[in-house]
């Protein structure tokens, strides 16, 4: 794959000489509580999951009937409070102000990423050069990761790629696996639109993601073949 540095985003279809070139969309302005309560529901949806698998196996635990199944209860509760644990982490950098520090080292971000693709199907192949990254590339790099391993619902690897140059740091992500795949609202937050009709947790977090590239005078693209998508993102290093 290109580094996303030469080519920021897909090239513009091309139109006749004569044709009057369509406007792009302006971009969404949404309530800022309307936004807010989005992001509080998909960080909810995220959370709820292992919370409930945790609850139901105290819930055997204490069952006198079920005391035979014991050590599942236990595999559950133990599996569960892992993945919540790594979701909290990863959300109060992706999502929230973690700390006060303004650069993130590169390995303490691949530990929150490979933590989230340690519940999901896909692999992460982390490739990433600098060793510390400032908050935007930082919440940057997180989100993708995340995006990506949503696009890929049938398990396949999903490359992350990043290089700073030139006071930018082009960070890419490229996922590939079988029905791999972006949903149409996801695009649309990626582009800065409204989600339309379907639900916003996914909406919200690709939305978020345009919100923080363009926050910082950055570039952010997506483009989508067979079985793959890829995700481009540059953002000043400074």
């Amino acid at each position: 794959m290109s580094d996303p540095t030469d080519t920021p985003a897909p090239d513009a279809p091309e139109t006749a000489p004569d044709a009057a070139a369509e406007p792009a969309p302006a971009p969404f302005v949404p309530d800022a509580a309307e936004l807010a309560a989005q992001i509080a529901a998909r960080l909810c949806h995220d959370f709820i999951s292992p919370a409930s698998a945790i609850v139901s196996g105290l819930d055997l635990l204490e069952d006198p009937t079920a005391q035979d199944m014991r050590e599942d209860a236990m595999g559950l509760i133990t599996q569960s409070a892992r993945k919540l644990a790594d979701m909290l982490q990863f959300a109060r950098v992706a999502f929230g102000a973690s700390s006060t520090a303004e650069t993130f080292d590169a390995r303490e971000l691949e530990s929150l990423a490979k933590g989230v693709f340690a519940h999901v199907r896909p692999e992460l192949d982390w490739k990433v050069e600098p060793a510390g990254l400032n908050k935007p590339a930082a919440r940057v790099i997180l989100n993708l990761a995340q995006i990506a391993a949503g696009a890929l619902p049938m398990g396949g690897t999903a490359t992350l790629r990043a290089v700073e140059a030139d006071g930018r740091v082009a960070i890419s992500i490229e996922a590939n696996g079988p029905r791999g795949r972006l949903k149409p609202e996801v695009l649309r937050g990626l582009q800065g639109q409204e989600r339309g009709d379907a639900v916003g947790g996914a909406w919200v977090q690709a939305y978020y993601l345009w919100l923080i590239v363009k926050g910082v005078g950055g570039q952010l693209a997506a483009e989508t073949g067979e079985d793959r998508v890829t995700l481009a993102a540059v953002v000043p290093a400074g």
